[in-house]
């Protein structure tokens, strides 16, 4: 970790350390304005709350509690067999998006298949750290895979049909959607 970091660390931690004799200084909804950019703190409001480290600490918690109430919701990403496929299985598919990859791997005449989450998607955070039940299902609604994802972003199980991939994607649509799963949303 680099000086400006570790300053900033530091200094984030003094402000914050707790103090005898501390109370709230300034009401949520004053917080919340100034937040908002409704309005601006006054003078005395912007000393008091460098002065007070709960007050700052509830500053914090509203302002964290308002970043997670603007983030996107994933309600679920949709793929497809592309038309310019070669014919032979396909290694890989990826969602229109970009945040979901299914790979698909020959073991001794099955298959596995495996949905890796892009670790620099906007929603991965969200879902590593909740850890949704996921499904992944085909153009017809049948499941492909369902799981949790790893410390990796990923969730692995065999190829559940008697088809290849490549050939019963194609004949169920040639489309695929990774979502949460039922009563997940």
């Amino acid at each position: 970790m680099d000086d400006d970091k570790v300053g900033a660390k530091l200094r984030e931690r003094v402000l914050l350390a707790a103090r005898t004799g501390d109370r709230l200084m300034l009401a949520d909804a004053t917080l919340q304005a100034a937040l908002e950019g409704s309005r601006p703190l006054t003078a005395g409001e912007l000393a008091a709350l460098h002065g007070s480290p709960l007050t700052l600490r509830r500053f914090r918690h509203l302002a964290l509690a308002r970043r997670q109430a603007r983030a996107p919701r994933w309600a679920g990403s949709t793929g497809m067999l592309r038309a310019a496929d070669s014919g032979t299985a396909p290694a890989r598919l990826v969602t229109d998006d970009g945040h979901w990859t299914l790979h698909f791997i020959a073991q001794e005449g099955a298959w596995q298949v495996i949905l890796q989450l892009d670790p620099a998607a906007p929603i991965a955070p969200a879902l590593l750290r909740e850890g949704p039940l996921l499904r992944v299902s085909d153009g017809a609604g049948a499941t492909l895979l369902q799981g949790r994802l790893d410390g990796d972003g990923e969730c692995e199980a065999a190829w559940p049909f008697a088809l290849a991939p490549d050939a019963y994607l194609q004949a169920r649509g040639a489309t695929f959607l990774v979502a949460p799963a039922a009563g997940q949303a």
